[in-house]
């Protein structure tokens, strides 16, 4: 992330915690009031825009696993699969004029972790004006929990946790709370407490099974309610809890999902829960008003132990996700479903070929209409196939490229389109998605729709550079 035009150095620390949960609870609605919801156009596909392909290009299998815009909107980072984090500022202006070569992004930041890195997450107040509050944490194999500036990639802090035998274990998963006073990490059935404004050794262990109860088995996800003082831990054991922050058993309790989660959300009125499971094909949502069972099942398909996240919009009305065919699909989440299933599957608004590979990860933008999509898997050749191809994509098919081919950040352009008919090719073969193929127009003036777009990111860039450093 680029540092704030400022003539000092940005100050090193820790942030402190804003107050008191309640006090941060009791700000949150008026600053919602004033906020307007990105214009998103879920109706149509959406235009490929900004990308960054040769960036992860220059190591052989070297595949995203997830992307994570910032809480302010004002950059994106990324996990891939040579244990390195980059953050990529957003582009001005979000979008090149349509049939041009997609222009590539560049990492304005870029970190290394020691190993494989299990989980990455933002810090939820992060204010690129506000530079101490600008920190992503991750966690790798075997190493610390590190907290990464992301204006320079200096670490600001770390946070170590020992087993029994005092040697050192990493979390599989991370969240931090909505106030960002702490930090949970979730271990084999277990979560771990730090509090952000001490770094160090030590936390508080909560142990979530006790005497045959409970959930067992490693905590791969984890989430925070927006509204209640709870969390959701979901277990590669197959079992998905609720537990209040201040301490205590669960409060809500699911043993046996069909499959293990790896992600989860809740929707920003706090009210709905949903997972989403490795080798699974459904998202299931359940209504925590009425936990006994899932309230509907979103059709997806993930025939990988990959973590494969979704995302719901400002509003929550509206869930995207990708799946390992290359798909990102769009449900209503308020349209009644259909049918009467136990639980009942709510069929897709819109589902479209964004990529030709897993699309593992997406994001959207929290002011403007813009998603961002990570993708690639790790592929395993089959025993008939021949060692004499290097290269590994000679096993094309009509539709396009093996699988495997596409890793890359790809930022989509989602609002309201004024024109009709616009296409958007690329001479170069590289565009993403099949909805746009015609690659021999020529445009000589930009659409509305980019016009708009390109006049409300000069805003935010103004208003951002325009905010005097702390």
């Amino acid at each position: 992330m680029a540092a704030p035009m400022a003539a000092g150095a940005p100050p090193l620390g820790v942030p402190e915690p804003p107050g008191t949960p309640q006090d941060a609870a009791a700000a949150e609605p008026e600053e919602e009031e004033e906020l307007d919801f990105p214009q998103f156009d879920f109706g149509r596909p959406p235009h490929p825009v900004w990308g960054a392909r040769e960036e992860f290009a220059k190591r052989p299998e070297n595949y995203l696993r997830g992307c994570k815009w910032a809480p302010d909107g004002s950059c994106v980072l990324t996990c891939s699969n040579d244990n390195a984090l980059r953050i990529f500022d957003l582009p001005l202006p979000p979008g090149p004029p349509p049939g041009a070569p997609l222009p590539q992004m560049l990492p304005a930041v870029q970190v290394a972790e020691g190993d494989t890195i299990y989980d990455f997450t933002w810090y939820p107040l992060m204010d690129s004006s506000d530079p101490p509050s600008c920190l992503v944490a991750a966690s790798s194999r075997d190493s610390p929990v590190h907290l990464w500036d992301a204006f320079d990639g200096s670490l600001r802090g770390s946070f170590r946790a020992h087993n029994h035998l005092d040697e050192p274990v990493a979390p599989h998963s991370l969240a931090f709370s909505p106030d960002g006073s702490r930090l949970l990490g979730g271990f084999d059935g277990a979560v771990r407490e730090f509090p952000t404004e001490r770094p160090g050794r030590g936390g508080a262990q909560r142990s979530l099974h006790q005497g045959g109860h409970g959930q067992r088995g490693l905590i791969g996800c984890l989430a925070f309610s927006p509204s209640q003082s709870l969390f959701a831990c979901g277990s590669y054991g197959r079992s998905l809890g609720l537990y209040p922050l201040e301490g205590g058993g669960a409060v809500a309790l699911w043993p046996r999902l069909p499959a293990a989660p790896t992600h989860l959300r809740f929707s920003p009125c706090g009210t709905h829960l949903y997972a989403g499971g490795r080798k699974d094909r459904h998202i299931l949502c359940w209504d925590l008003r009425v936990p006994e069972r899932p309230l509907l099942a979103l059709p997806r398909r993930v025939a990988t132990n990959q973590r494969v996240t979704f995302d719901l919009d400002p509003s929550g009305r509206f869930l995207v996700s990708g799946d390992t065919d290359g798909f990102v699909t769009v449900w209503d989440t308020l349209a009644p479903p259909p049918g009467h299933g136990d639980p009942p599957e709510l069929p897709p608004l819109l589902r479209f070929r964004a990529l030709r590979d897993c699309v593992n990860g997406t994001s959207l933008h929290p002011a403007l209409p813009l998603l961002a999509t990570a993708s690639g898997q790790r592929l395993f050749p089959a025993p008939w196939d021949s060692g004499g191809d290097s290269d590994g994509d000679s096993a094309g098919t009509p539709e396009g490229p093996a699988p495997g081919g596409d890793i890359r950040l790809q930022l989509w352009w989602w609002g309201h389109e004024d024109t009709p008919g616009d296409t958007h090719g690329d001479t170069h073969g590289d565009t993403p998605g099949d909805t746009h193929g015609d690659s021999g127009t020529d445009h000589s003036s930009l659409s509305p729709w980019q016009q708009w777009g390109y006049a409300v990111a000069m805003e935010i860039c103004v208003a951002l550079l325009a905010t005097p450093p702390p």
